[in-house]
């Protein structure tokens, strides 16, 4: 396993050149297509509809390198507080605001220079004023605690080295009763070390997504309650095949190790309202 400082390295690398290409007219998702609405991988693509599409800026639908649509599931209310882990260019950040309205706000955090100026162009071009974006990292958040109603992220968690470190600080800025609610992706099942490995990569980009129980405990050893892992996704052999061919690996031969393992899964979570153990309040 690589070590947390390597794979932060590699994911601010893979995230600034993804938004270094859409400055220039393409797809952050495949790096040649136009339109990431018609994007070639199987795991960024079609996740927002055209109503969606319509109410952000072209570039920030290019950047868009999530694997599930939080904002569709995650509930919002008018006039919530609402924090984006890994913002990007700002897509689901844009969409957020738009959801809770000019009495609420939308916070996005990324760590990367060319993502964030990206996402300020598309904060500038969409005219909301209830947007902004911050620069750190997902393991030690620059907000206080108790700050925010909502926590949505879109497949970056699973980017993390350290993603207990993320958990407990999503807990410390949710306010008492606020919700959890990412995208990333998840392992179901037992999975061969050195394919998971491959499959890791192509899915998840880095390799680290968690399996479906780990995430559960983790949540839990966090604080969180009332935790939920709903798939909205599930990546197939066919859809991985081209990927396993570059790896060397033969799909055929691989596909009952693989098939429907890996998925999308919308991920909920709330902290408890009430505390009930000391420090709770105080994360």
């Amino acid at each position: 396993m690589n070590a947390p400082s390597e794979v932060k390295d590699a994911v601010r690398e893979k995230y600034g050149q993804a938004a270094l290409r859409v400055k220039v007219g393409q797809s952050g998702c495949c790096g040649s297509v136009p339109n990431a609405l018609d994007c070639c991988d199987p795991i960024t693509s079609n996740l927002y509809d055209a109503g969606q599409a319509g109410d952000v800026p072209g570039d920030a639908m290019k950047a868009s390198l999530g694997c599930g649509n939080p904002t569709a599931l995650a509930e919002l209310q008018s006039g919530e507080t609402v924090l984006d882990l890994g913002s990007g260019g700002g897509i689901d950040v844009i969409l957020s605001a738009r959801r809770v309205g000019p009495t609420g706000k939308a916070y996005g955090l990324d760590m990367t220079d060319e993502m964030l100026a990206l996402a300020m162009e598309n904060k500038r071009k969409s005219g909301l004023a209830n947007i902004e974006f911050l620069k750190g990292e997902i393991e030690n958040i620059p907000l206080p605690a108790n700050a925010v109603d909502v926590i949505i992220s879109n497949c970056v968690i699973n980017l993390s080295g350290d993603k207990d470190r993320v958990l407990s600080e999503a807990f410390r800025v949710l306010k008492p009763g606020g919700r959890f609610a990412v995208s990333d992706v998840v392992v179901r099942g037992a999975v061969p070390a050195a394919i998971r490995k491959s499959m890791e990569l192509w899915v998840g980009c880095i390799a680290g997504a968690l399996a479906e129980d780990d995430y559960r405990n983790k949540l839990a050893q966090a604080g969180f309650t009332n935790i939920d892992v709903e798939v909205t996704r599930v990546y197939g052999v066919e859809d991985a095949r081209t990927f396993l061919a570059a790896e060397g690996l033969d799909a055929d031969a691989t596909a009952k190790e693989i098939d429907g393992k890996f998925v999308s899964a919308f991920i909920r979570a709330t902290k408890p309202a009430l505390c009930c153990t000391p420090g709770c309040c105080s994360r």
